[in-house]
């Protein structure tokens, strides 16, 4: 298969556009392979790994962006990609009317946006932050590989200004009625959201507008806010802007687990509206104010806050343990084990903290302990991996954006006599593969259709005013074999179930 490399000298286009310009090349019918990079020496050697000729890659630096694929439709690719990333043909320098290079152009009298997306490198991310909180905006930071250092000093001196620093690593949020980053499509509503988690922000509003409520903000507010060193600085300001807000009723909070000291200082603070702690996978209890309730797992959270709201939430487990059952019989009983294969940082770790609940030891790139590493797996182990980290994006788009990788990996993981389910997630909205259930389910069809082989368990986050249409997405994986379940807990559980031959397992209440 022809490869083939255009750079564009001198160019810089953000992340964010890098992804769109990666999934307009691979969305080309006839390419095999294609990304959107810059032209960094590790990039390059990137290239080399995924087949690049060497010789093809002496023509640029780290300046230019670079545009590569494999297949017989590169050219086609790429003119894909320059429209996605520059709304027209060519380079960044055609845009019609004046364009916006830096945060320092505000001055000549056009209106002043209140809000700035940073996704530059990380080293490079702190000063452009500091520069949009001089311009008196908000900001989220879309960047990863900030130092901690940089993170604690831009949140103080937000604070001071009365201003968010939303991550960094914030792919998600929602202000106003308008979604920044991985966001879904969602009714506006009474639920304010505070999230230290990307998809579990996506989760959970995507779960409380199925419930037919609404949210009224989302902020995110950057995985390590809860740690120790940034103490909650911007989860602190954020439950405080939405305790001020007329429009939210409830409040949720959305987190892996964070420090207990820092979680039980900014739950045990009065507060005059109901406060919804979903924490996952905790497990010390917190002294908290009597206005909070706590939770360990995102549909729990939901459930409570859509109860605070005065509405109701019930996910469909007594049909999904019927399903279960009716296939748990069908599959060899040498088949035990589980697959996870997800997409969704924060799903996988939902996922690990309930099979572990169920007594199910389960090893992950992203382990709960350092015992259940990968290296440590063995044959007969059960595995769950995030897919969207480093070592399993370095080449490629992430999963969210390019299925393909995961399509493979479905089938392969299936062949392991030892394998009973295999658990995926899909995940919908803005930026996310416009199809993504639609290239998956050729694989996991394959796999269904193996006499006594392993089940699918899948769980497709969004809503029916997403792009891709929740609907339809799960129809095709249904039509594929799949068992779809939900919420992201209710697929975890349905995969304990099935592994251990329980099918009531699936439909598992707390405090029941």
């Amino acid at each position: 298969m022809s490869s083939s490399v255009r750079v564009l000298e001198n160019t810089y286009v953000d992340s964010v556009k890098l992804l769109a310009g990666t999934r307009a090349i691979l969305a080309t019918s006839g390419i095999e392979w294609g990304a959107v990079l810059t032209g960094t020496p590790a990039n390059r050697e990137l290239l080399i790994d995924a087949g690049f000729d060497p010789a093809e890659l002496s023509g640029f630096g780290a300046n230019d962006l670079v545009m590569a694929a494999r297949g017989r439709a590169a050219d086609e690719g790429f003119q894909a990609a320059e429209e996605a990333m520059f709304a027209g043909p060519s380079s960044a320098s055609s845009f019609a009317g004046p364009v916006t290079r830096s945060l320092d152009e505000f001055a000549d009298g056009r209106p002043r946006p209140n809000l700035a997306v940073i996704s530059v490198a990380g080293p490079y991310a702190a000063l452009e932050a500091h520069k949009a909180l001089s311009a008196e905006m908000d900001v989220l930071l879309f960047s990863d590989n900030v130092p901690l250092e940089d993170e604690v000093a831009l949140k103080d001196r937000a604070a001071a200004l009365s201003r968010f620093v939303m991550g960094p690593g914030a792919g998600t949020a929602l202000i106003d009625g308008v979604g920044l980053g991985f966001a879904n499509a969602v009714r506006r509503g009474k639920i304010g959201v505070v999230a230290a988690a990307g998809t579990g922000a996506q989760e959970v509003m995507s779960l409380i507008h199925r419930a037919g409520l609404g949210v009224s903000q989302v902020i995110g507010v950057g995985g390590r806010d809860l740690g120790e060193a940034v103490g909650g600085r911007m989860t602190a300001q954020a439950i405080k802007a939405l305790e001020a807000d007329e429009a939210t009723q409830v409040i949720l909070l959305v987190s892996k687990p964070p420090s207990p000291e820092v979680a039980a200082r900014i739950l045990n603070r009065p507060g005059s509206k109901a406060l919804v702690a979903s924490l996952i996978g905790l497990d010390t209890p917190l002294d908290v104010a009597q206005h909070v309730m706590v939770t360990t797992d995102l549909e729990s959270g939901v459930e409570a806050a859509v109860a605070a709201a005065g509405g109701r939430f019930e996910p469909a487990s007594a049909e999904l343990v019927e399903s279960v059952d009716a296939v748990a019989l069908s599959i060899d009983d040498a088949r035990s084990t589980i697959r996870g294969l997800f997409s969704g940082g924060t799903m996988c770790f939902e996922a690990l903290t309930l099979l572990a609940e169920q007594g199910l030891s389960v090893h992950s790139n992203t382990p709960l302990r350092p015992e259940l590493s990968l290296d440590e797996a063995g044959p007969d182990s059960h595995i769950c991996l995030d897919l969207g980290e480093e070592e399993y994006t370095r080449g490629r788009p992430h999963p969210m954006i390019d299925p393909e990788a995961r399509a493979e990996l479905i089938v392969r993981e299936s062949t392991f006599p030892e394998t009973a389910v295999v658990v995926i997630d899909v995940v919908l909205g803005y930026g996310s593969h416009p199809d993504p259930a639609g290239q998956l389910a050729p694989a996991c069809a394959e796999v269904t259709e193996i006499t006594g082989g392993p089940q699918v368990i899948a769980y497709v986050l969004g809503t029916d005013e997403d792009p891709q249409r929740l609907t339809d997405q799960r129809r095709k994986l249904e039509e594929a074999g799949c068992i779809v379940a939900p919420t992201n807990a209710r697929a975890a559980l349905a995969a304990a179930a099935i592994s251990l031959r329980r099918p009531e397992v699936a439909g598992f209440r707390r405090g029941t």
